[in-house]
């Protein structure tokens, strides 16, 4: 058995790195037909991970058995068939020549297949989720059995629509940009960089654990692996200086969970909005990029203020690098994500920038003695083999949401459902932005970011922009809350993860993580009333838009954590959140009021500290 285990691990790892090296030549020298090039990332995505996974879920430690080497072989049979008969399926005429009894069985088989892979890597909401539009569409709907195979099989309106294409045309090229990333050593840059930065200030391993996830975000697109990449280091750190386990837990998840939202490297659903949009991937990041420092601006106050209000101090100095050599020692290895940016800004596409990056990782990292150590030719290889290993979650989810974008554009639930919410909202945008982000929390509760994206764009994002909303901050709400369900109770995956490093409770984590990312659930409220939070319009209302909600932001914190220039009482953190909300508002008024209630509070508690210090002299 040792010897299976041993040739199964081996052909895993020669199909992994096939994967990888197929797409690398797809994005430097063009795709294939849409249907090879879809069909080949799904084929591949299916064999790897019945080979990787096993029935339960979890990563395979010994051979496949027989069962799991069949799915192998239905993989193969139902992709496969599309391949082989490719000239006489573009021939036939969708919904009007009936799907032959082979294509029924094939095309049934690759549904069941798609669902139960996703099962294994995801979990089961996301295809319990696409069962139940399955019944609708069959039971409720009526819809004629071969009409919808038709629809989710034979065309690229279902299981080998737009989704899977953004995953096999961009998602899998910077998850291998990551993968090269970690293994040329800019993990450790990141964490050197953000302690040397700081490190020394109060609450200094929590400002760490800020900077370090969000620069993480470059290497994962995950909540989740960010946490496990960054909290050992920084929870630990955060531990030994004082702060309370849950907060720790806290402050890591939720600037894990921002790194999906940071460009220039943002999580795969931002690549989906891209396609959904018909723009550029740059596009989406200028968007996201106002959005993304506030996010940041909250939780870093965040950690200052409660380590203020607890009177904690930094890191040791003795125990932080200094910037300067951090600089000159790694400084280098920041060359990748800057190729990747530049190359976005002067409009080469997304894929091509990320391919660039990820090649140039392993030659820059040769280029100091510092990075050169440790390097290996099979690094190269191990990193080919994790960013296809990596890419199977996305691949399946974006499979799987093709087969409920199918069924919401064959049956027409997704116009009904528009009219249901601007029924229920009653015309009133707040109403609906709230349903909204409910629906988003509850959907990325159960699946990845990237299907909750898309299933709250076709059938919520309409609603909100036949209310008024511009069309990009309809989509970026919606990105937004499918994301911050990571640090959204009950069922909070980043936190859970967090919490499991810092041995803290997991509720008493999950409340106080919604304290320091309290501003990233009032974010997507603001850009949606004042789109020049997105860098759209005026750059003078942007410049204006940010200016206020960056105070704001601030304000926030300071009122949640109880902590200004000085320690809060409990009439001046209403102030503080009230000023908060009022600079939050764009409206000049409110901004107006806002900076006078927070000029109120920074007043008084100035002329306390003076006279604590006359007192104390």
């Amino acid at each position: 058995m040792g010897g299976l285990a041993t040739v199964s691990r081996r052909l895993i790892s020669v199909i992994a790195v096939a994967m990888s090296l197929w797409h690398m030549w797809i994005v430097a020298f063009g795709p294939p037909e849409v249907m090879f090039f879809r069909g080949g990332h799904l084929l591949f995505a299916l064999v790897l991970l019945f080979l990787l996974i096993d029935r339960k879920g979890k990563m395979r430690e010994g051979a496949p058995g027989i069962m799991d080497l069949a799915l192998v072989a239905a993989s193969l049979v139902s992709v496969g068939y599309l391949f082989v008969n490719h000239g006489q399926l573009v021939q036939r005429i969708p919904y009007i020549d009936d799907p032959t009894r082979t294509e029924i069985v094939v095309g049934t088989l690759c549904i069941l297949l798609v669902l139960e892979g996703t099962r294994r890597v995801l979990g089961l909401a996301l295809p319990l989720t696409a069962l139940a539009f399955l019944g609708y569409a069959l039971f409720i709907n009526r819809v004629d059995p071969l009409t919808l195979l038709d629809q989710l099989y034979l065309t690229t309106e279902g299981i080998f629509g737009s989704t899977l294409g953004v995953s096999a045309g961009y998602v899998i090229v910077f998850v291998l940009f990551g993968a090269f990333m970690e293994r040329s050593g800019t993990g450790q840059l990141f964490m050197d960089f953000a302690l040397a930065l700081t490190g020394r200030q109060a609450g200094g391993p929590g400002k760490v654990s800020v900077v370090s996830s969000s620069l993480f975000g470059t290497i994962s697109g995950s909540a989740v692996a960010n946490v496990m990449v960054d909290g050992p280091i920084t929870i630990p750190l955060m531990k030994k200086t004082g702060f309370r386990p849950a907060f720790a837990a806290a402050v890591e998840a939720v600037a894990s969970t921002g790194g999906q939202i940071m460009p220039p490297v943002m999580g795969a659903a931002a690549f989906v909005m891209a396609e959904f949009l018909a723009t550029s991937y740059f596009q989406v990041t200028l968007w996201a990029l106002i959005p993304s420092v506030l996010y940041y601006v909250a939780c870093f106050a965040a950690v200052h203020f409660e380590a203020k209000r607890q009177g904690l101090r930094g890191v040791p100095d003795a125990e932080v690098p200094r910037l300067g050599k951090v600089m000159r020692d790694r400084g280098h290895l920041f060359i990748p994500v800057l190729l990747v940016l530049f190359g976005m800004i002067l409009g080469y596409s997304a894929p091509l920038c990320a391919l660039v990056g990820a090649l140039a990782c392993l030659p820059v990292a040769m280029m100091r003695r510092t990075t050169r150590e440790g390097l290996r030719l099979h690094l190269i290889w191990d990193a080919l083999e994790d960013g296809a290993k990596q890419a199977l979650g996305v691949a399946l989810a974006c499979a799987t949401a093709g087969i409920v974008i199918g069924i919401i554009a064959l049956t027409g639930i997704g116009i009904s459902f528009t009219a249901f919410i601007v029924a229920l909202a009653q015309n009133s945008l707040l109403l609906a932005l709230i349903l909204t982000m409910a629906a988003g929390i509850i959907l990325g509760m159960g699946m990845p970011t990237t299907p909750a994206y898309i299933i709250m764009v076709s059938l919520l994002v309409p609603a909100l922009i036949k209310l008024g909303v511009v069309q990009p901050a309809a989509h970026m709400f919606a990105f937004y809350f499918a994301i911050l369900s990571a640090i959204t109770p009950p069922v909070a995956l980043a936190v859970f993860a967090a919490a499991g490093l810092a041995k803290a409770d997991l509720w008493e984590s999950g409340w106080a993580a919604m304290k320091v990312g309290a501003a990233g659930f009032i974010v997507p409220f603001m850009f949606v009333y004042e789109p020049a939070l997105l860098l759209i319009g005026d750059p003078w209302v942007s410049a204006r838009a940010f200016v206020t909600a960056f105070v704001g932001c601030i304000s926030l914190a300071a009122g949640l954590h109880g902590y200004f220039l000085g320690p809060a009482s409990r009439w001046q953190r209403v102030l503080l959140v009230a000023a908060a909300l009022g600079l939050i508002d764009p409206a000049p008024i409110t901004d107006a009021i806002g900076l006078g209630l927070l000029g109120l509070v920074a007043v008084v508690q100035w002329r306390e500290r003076q006279v604590s210090r006359a007192i104390a002299g």
